[in-house]
């Protein structure tokens, strides 16, 4: 892979709250809510409903907002290429979490079944 680390450094930077509302509109385009979108990023970072608004309201980073999860342990389930690369190869951390949740959004917004999204054996 090449070196990623200025795109790594833009990710960490990034604000959670500035990606949110992209989010919103993918998945409410394709006929999903905002409440399986909240499902979705609670199961993989462990953020509830008031959690999550405040730290949208704080406008934290990327780099914040995965710093303080607790990351799901089925989260290393989440493969497959996003943005062209291959989730399970990402080096970065940070940048793996991160596209693991844009992962996840895409799933939604595809349709796909809850339990899969949710990776429930």
């Amino acid at each position: 892979m090449n070196d990623t680390s200025h795109h790594d450094e833009r990710i960490a930077k990034m604000t959670f709250a500035s990606v949110y509302p992209h989010y919103i509109v993918k998945v409410e385009k394709k006929g999903r809510t905002k409440e399986e979108l909240h499902q979705v990023i609670e199961w993989l970072t462990g953020y509830d409903e008031k959690k999550l608004q405040e730290l949208i309201a704080e406008k934290v980073t990327f780099e914040a907002f995965f710093h303080n999860a607790s990351i799901n342990a089925n989260a290393h389930l989440i493969t497959g290429v996003i943005c062209g690369y291959r989730i399970e190869e990402i080096e970065n951390k940070l940048t793996q979490q991160v596209r693991y949740l844009d992962k996840l959004v895409d799933e939604l917004a595809k349709g796909r079944k809850m339990e899969k999204i949710l990776r429930v054996a």
